[in-house]
Parts: structure tokens; C-alpha cells; sequence
């Protein structure tokens, strides 16, 4: 069941090319245009959460469902640590408050499993805290989907040696140093930690009304279509008849734009000056 390895060693694969992965990403990506236009047009929710450690891979495989898609249809739900007040609220209470309306979908960069995972794992949360949440967390998933709401459950797999690498790549580019934290660095030592915490989350919140999908993602390529073809294949059929508006070519030339008041700055220099 996913990266503890029940059924022995996997063998590595060849890693995908990015012109390779782009190609067969880019039929999904229009059918998730397609699927989205669905929403729309019967008025369902959608919401994906998607799981895993840190550096399995979670924003790129958001990035790769929502590049083509409208931000105000398509949410991302990537809450902060929950302040002072929240805190004293119903643990469910903030994320409930990110949920979509009729033809929307929201996806959540973590989710309420939190409690599952970081705050189990780091101590942020007391043993009967945690116990309540796996309690509820079903209770709370079957309202969801009693009241109409399409939820799909996603944790990403990868193993502590490409999991070291990524936190290497993170460490050595500062492009992408802000990703590290205290917390960050400390989990590279729990690895074991976080796996009995996902067990556990797992038998307590793998459902019939709100399964888990775990995906392979030490190939973050491979990973992306894995887990967006299953997202795809597990909606109805989402074609609609298209309402795309008539292009009807320009009256007359096309206009050039004219500058009264203010002038456009000079354009960034594409060649070196001679």
C-alpha cells in the first residue's frame, strides 16, 4: 500500500524526459479544460486533496492541474499555521471555510490531515486531540460527499533517498530556499515517524464514501500523470457542447496603439549592447 514497500523493492525506472512528460501532459491538461467547463455546467464541487511529505511533490502536481485553468473557478486552499482564534476553534472550522460552490473545485496544498501527519508526528497536537480527529475526520468526509461534494483523498509516495536529494536541490538553489524551514530539516529524521503516522491515518480514514489514492512520486513526472489521469478517469464523462463565442474578423485595419499622456518604458534588452 504505496512507499513501505509491502510487495519488495521497485525496480527504477528510467526517469521521464521533460519533452516526453510535456507531450503526454498536454492531452490531460485539455481534458481537465474540458472537465472543468463540466463543472460549470452542472454545478458540482470538486475537491482534491493532496498529501504526502515534504518534498514529494504536492505544488507541482497542483501547478500541473490548474496551469490552463480559470483562478476563480479553480482554488488552492494552502493555509498557514492557524492563528490565536482559530485555534479555539472546531478543528474542521477553517478548512470548511475554503470549500467550493456550485461548479468549483478547490484543492488543498495539505489539508485537515495535518493533524494526521506534522502535528502527530512534531507533537503540536496531545494524543486525545489526534484520537478525536481520526474519529471525525470520516464523520466529517461523509457530510461532504452526503451533501453532493466529489472528494478525492491524494498522498504522495517517495522514498528518504530522493526525499534527501530534493531537500539538497532545495538547500543548494535560491530559488527555491524559502521551501526549507526548521520543520522541514527535522522531518528528514522522522521518515519512519511519518510512515506509523500515515498507517495509522490511513486505517482510521480510508473509507468506501472517501478512499485514499497513493501515488508514486519519485518520479515527479511520472507522478503528475499518474495522479491526473486517475483524477480524470474517476469524473463521468465531462465533455459538454461547446459555447465558445463566433470570432468574427475585424471591420476595417487593425489599429496600432497611440500614446498621449505617458509613453510604454523601454522594453527589457533582449541582446547584449555592441
Amino acid at each position: 500500500m504505496g512507499d513501505h514497500g509491502k510487495t519488495g523493492r521497485r525496480k527504477a525506472a528510467k526517469p521521464l524526459r521533460k519533452g516526453e512528460y510535456k507531450d503526454l501532459l498536454a492531452p490531460l491538461q485539455l481534458e481537465l479544460v474540458h472537465m472543468a467547463e463540466w463543472l460549470q455546467a452542472t454545478g458540482l464541487r470538486l475537491v482534491v486533496l493532496f498529501e504526502g511529505r515534504d518534498t514529494a511533490g504536492k505544488g507541482g502536481a497542483i501547478k500541473a492541474l490548474t496551469e490552463h485553468l480559470n483562478p476563480r473557478q479553480c482554488r488552492i486552499a494552502a493555509l498557514p499555521r492557524p492563528t490565536d482564534r482559530e485555534a479555539t476553534q472546531w478543528y474542521f472550522q477553517r478548512y470548511a471555510a475554503h470549500l467550493p460552490a456550485a461548479g468549483e473545485m478547490t484543492l488543498f496544498d495539505r489539508s485537515w490531515y495535518n493533524r494526521a501527519g506534522v502535528e502527530r508526528v512534531m507533537g503540536y497536537c496531545s494524543q486525545s486531540e489526534h484520537a478525536a480527529f481520526l474519529r471525525q475526520a470520516p464523520q466529517f468526509e461523509r457530510m461532504l460527499v452526503d451533501d453532493g461534494i466529489a472528494l478525492f483523498k491524494y498522498w504522495l509516495c517517495v522514498d528518504q533517498a530522493e526525499q534527501e536529494q530534493r531537500f539538497a536541490e532545495r538547500h543548494a538553489d535560491p530559488l527555491k530556499g524559502w521551501k526549507l524551514s526548521p520543520v522541514d530539516l527535522e522531518a528528514r529524521h522522522r521518515y519512519a515517524d511519518y510512515t506509523r503516522a500515515r498507517e495509522e491515518m490511513l486505517a482510521a480514514t480510508h473509507t468506501a464514501h472517501a478512499p485514499w489514492t497513493l501515488v508514486d512520486f519519485n518520479d515527479q513526472r511520472v507522478g503528475r500523470l499518474t495522479l491526473l489521469r486517475d483524477l480524470l478517469d474517476r469524473l463521468p464523462d465531462v465533455d459538454v457542447p461547446s459555447d465558445l463565442p463566433v470570432l468574427e474578423p475585424l471591420r476595417g485595419k487593425a489599429r496600432r496603439e497611440r500614446y498621449g499622456v505617458l509613453e510604454p518604458i523601454a522594453p527589457y534588452p533582449s541582446r547584449a549592447e555592441d
